[in-house]
């Protein structure tokens, strides 16, 4: 692998976190930097405070040889050649990401500034912003010749994080000069030149030492606007499909051959087109809103974005209302919900459909008892245990005498239930699903009344079929 470059990650949140123990695992040395000493210590003590696959094992290898952490940004700014700045960029009240944080790393990096440093933004932020943290730097009164600012957005999926980072689709990096752009290059190397792919303990993935991962360089505007542009478009996909489901739905046909049939077409690709409750997490909601704003600041009339998230939250609204359809009156009601995480293979609740699905049912009036396998514990801290909000320790001790059985997230066990089990476990023999999970007919042939996004619905023939309500 090439030589190792010394690198200051500053955030120990989802992108530093993974940025930091990958960036070790790849032949650097890495100082990551928090401000939170609770967290600085889990992670010294080898704890991970989030749920990410691949991540404590990377973790366990390089504590303490390849990453370290700490609260000292000045010292950890000192020795690193490289600075990667990962904190928070929360959406504000306009839509614009909140760049607070930035601004003040970037202030206390001015303090700390003895030679030349290249900083790379790592965060999501808008155009320009390459331009505003050189303004700080300048305010500060550090001299231009110590240092560039190159932007590197990360295009990690939360689930797959750490493999998203060791086998990338693509390595952007936005410099304004070839010094910048050599540094980001060797580090980089392992992966652009195939060295960490013939390594016999690289983690396995779609890249290899035939067919290493590809970079390209680019302006520091052009790479900021790749990645906001990169999640709209994914955005984009999501509530398209969900549109086209809801279209489906009114004439009877069925959503998952109509994406399988989009899919296939070569120039579109099968990725996003899932029917269901939306999207959620930390990234699509706030990236959506910021690139609208940005698009507004320059004038544009970007209305698609807003369509796109129109279309997502009315996706809450669909079904919402096929679970009063399926159960008339929801007070009183005892509904089992599957699923808070906003997607399987993570515990995060950000703008999860699932809370905003649970959070109505609980107005409504109906009780919730809901299993994860992962985002139990965050869960409890918005939504507390109440004599009208449960928690179980498992698929069938949350199932068990429900009137109903809600599907909100795609975790593989929810996909892998026994259904004869579920058929006895539950009072009623209804479920309805906001991802697709399982085949109509085959829930009907074991007994259920069986909902879900965009296909027809399928009824035990001694519920029967309810008349469409007036919601």
């Amino acid at each position: 692998m090439s030589n190792s470059v010394s690198i200051c990650v500053i955030g120990s949140g989802y992108v530093g976190l993974v940025a930091a123990v990958c960036f070790a695992e790849i032949g650097h040395q890495v100082t990551c930097v928090d401000n939170d000493e609770s967290k600085v210590r889990t992670l010294r003590d080898g704890g991970v405070p989030i749920y990410e696959h691949h991540l404590p094992d990377l973790l366990a290898k390089h504590l303490g040889r390849g990453v370290n952490f700490t609260t000292d940004l000045g010292a950890a700014v000192e020795g690193s050649e490289a600075i990667f700045i990962a904190v928070g960029t929360p959406q504000g009240d306009t839509g614009a990401a909140d760049l607070s944080y930035v601004e003040a790393v970037v202030s206390q990096i001015a303090r700390s500034i003895s030679g030349y440093k290249v900083i790379v933004e790592k965060s999501t932020v808008p155009v320009y912003t390459n331009e505003w943290v050189r303004r700080v730097l300048h305010r500060h009164g550090v001299d231009p010749a110590r240092f560039d600012v190159v932007s590197n957005p990360e295009f990690l999926r939360e689930g797959t994080a750490v493999v998203d980072f060791l086998h990338p689709d693509r390595i952007v990096v936005g410099a304004g000069n070839e010094r910048a752009a050599q540094l980001l290059q060797r580090i980089y190397a392992p992966l652009t030149d195939g060295s960490y792919y013939s390594q016999p303990n690289a983690l396995p993935g779609a890249c290899s030492a035939a067919h290493p991962a590809k970079l390209m360089v680019t302006s520091a505007q052009s790479a900021e606007i790749i990645k906001h542009a990169s999640n709209a478009f994914l955005a984009l996909k999501i509530s398209f499909i969900n549109a086209v489901a809801n279209l489906a739905e009114s004439v009877d046909a069925d959503i998952e051959d109509i994406a399988t049939g989009i899919g296939l077409d070569s120039r579109i690709g099968p990725k996003f087109l899932r029917a269901g409750l939306g999207y959620g997490g930390s990234c699509f909601p706030k990236d959506v809103a910021a690139f609208h704003w940005v698009a507004q600041q320059q004038g544009l009339d970007f209305q698609l974005l807003e369509e796109v998230r129109r279309i997502n939250d009315a996706q809450r609204d669909v079904f919402f209302n096929k679970v009063r359809a399926a159960l008339w009156n929801l007070r009183g009601k005892k509904l089992a919900a599957l699923g808070l995480a906003f997607k399987c293979n993570t515990d995060d609740i950000r703008e999860s459909p699932a809370l905003d699905v649970i959070g109505r049912l609980l107005e409504a009036g109906a009780t919730v008892t809901a299993y994860d396998p992962a985002a139990m514990e965050r869960t409890k801290a918005v939504l507390p245990p109440s004599d009208k909000m449960h928690y179980a320790a498992s698929i069938f001790e949350a199932t068990e005498d429900a009137d109903a059985l809600l599907i909100l997230t795609d975790w593989k066990e929810f996909a892998e239930m026994d259904l004869a089990q579920l058929n006895r476990s539950l009072r009623f023999p209804i479920v309805i699903d906001g991802r697709n999970l399982y085949k109509p007919e085959h829930m009907a042939n074991h007994g259920f009344t069986y909902v879900s996004i965009g296909r027809p619905a399928s009824y035990n023939s001694q519920l029967g079929k309810p008349r469409k309500l007036i919601l």
